[in-house]
């Protein structure tokens, strides 16, 4: 029983420190301005992660596209590894650090959005797509550990959680992208939600 109470303590303690991350939350302002822009001009968000931060892009790209608070029109955003004939074959005949990259170098837009997790913040497949789109012009938004890892010179803008423990940053991503997308939903539809 003290150990799921430390854990749970852990998961507050972590995201008591982004709540007094001044610099951090307005980061996660700027980053909704930006997204809500974004879709107002027409453009996409993409999401890419691995492993669990595949599993929470997927998620946050699916309370854009589905809904989060209000039954609305679908906005345009998708998590890029979905496509499991894509993925397999790609990392199968070029290499798994290329998965990400080859397809928004297909795809990816001038002015699109492009959102990485990556705990560690050096996944190699999440920072070169990370290049591709700042040569293509797709703005990047990070969601990284503590240090930013090599992502952090590839960022616009730059949401690293204060904690280097996997599982506590995870948890503290969700928190910020279900933030993210319901301020983005209010703003973007000018309805409040709760």
């Amino acid at each position: 029983m003290e150990k799921i109470k430390n854990i749970i303590k852990a998961s507050i303690e972590t995201k008591q420190k982004v709540l007094q991350n001044a610099e951090l939350i307005n980061t996660i302002e700027r980053v909704v301005v930006v997204i809500v822009e974004a879709f107002l001009d027409g453009k996409r968000v993409y999401f890419c992660g691995n492993g669990g931060s595949a599993a929470d892009a997927q998620h946050l790209a699916a309370e854009f596209s589905g809904r989060f608070y209000k039954d609305r029109k679908a906005l345009p955003a998708e998590a890029l590894h979905c496509n499991t004939s894509y993925l397999t074959a790609v990392a199968n005949d070029y290499s798994f650090d290329v998965i990400y990259s080859r397809m928004i170098d297909g795809i990816g837009q001038q002015g699109d959005v492009l959102i990485g997790l990556s705990t560690s913040g050096n996944s190699a497949n999440i920072v070169n797509v990370f290049e591709i789109a700042k040569l293509k012009k797709i703005i990047t938004i990070g969601f990284t550990g503590e240090s930013g890892g090599k992502m952090k010179s590839h960022c616009d803008y730059l949401i690293n959680i204060p904690s280097t423990d996997t599982p506590r940053i995870q948890e503290s991503h969700i928190m910020i992208g279900h933030i993210i997308c319901q301020m983005v939903e209010e703003k973007y539809f000018h309805t409040p939600n709760p």
